[in-house]
């Protein structure tokens, strides 16, 4: 009697660490791939760019996973760009074919700051301006980079200096080269309204 052998096809998966393929936009990709180019994102190193998970029940995945920016691929029938994350996974909860909600921490700015909204305005050119107190208390109107917003604020890149003042209320009644009273925002008491 002879023995008879079947051949199986198999895929050999990788389970820990685990390989996170991120789906975005062209455009997402051409941001990202200019942060690395510009040093915003960090491909290696103690300030990699790092990636979070949340698990389809909605759960945040414990573990931190990075980038491989040498995995970044072209649909060319969506246009959309998907990059690789790598995740540890020593108790096998990811598993291949599951879906995930990734977030991207870019890291920190050091050189950025945060200005309320309220606080900045475009110019017939579509430049961000901000009215800024100088040391003698007149208003001066300045040109600032504001790449994007955080919340209720502008991310400032640009344009102002660490301890200026930028006038966040009563915008609309002062002009460049008036002597101003300045008021810390989070000292200021809220207007009392009539009844």
């Amino acid at each position: 009697m002879q023995a008879s052998a079947a051949t199986l096809m198999t895929t050999v998966q990788q389970m820990d660490p685990i390989y996170v393929d991120l789906t975005q936009t062209s455009v997402a990709g051409l941001q990202l791939r200019r942060d690395v180019a510009n040093g915003q994102l960090k491909e290696n190193g103690r300030d990699q760019a790092k990636v979070t998970l949340t698990l389809e029940d909605g759960t945040k995945y414990p573990a931190i996973g990075t980038l491989q920016f040498t995995d970044i691929t072209v649909d060319p029938g969506t246009g959309s760009v998907t990059v690789r994350a790598v995740f540890p996974n020593p108790d096998h909860v990811l598993l291949p074919g599951m879906f995930v909600r990734a977030r991207i921490d870019q890291g920190v700015d050091n050189t950025a700051m945060l200005v309320p909204q309220v606080g900045v305005t475009h110019n017939p050119q579509g430049q961000a301006t901000a009215l800024v107190v100088g040391p003698d208390n007149k208003v001066e109107l300045r040109t600032i980079q504001a790449s994007r917003t955080s919340g209720a604020n502008w991310v400032v890149d640009g344009g102002l200096k660490d301890g200026e003042r930028v006038i966040v209320s009563g915008v609309q009644k002062v002009q460049p080269g008036t002597l101003v009273r300045t008021v810390d925002a989070s000292a200021a008491k809220p207007l009392a309204q009539a009844n």
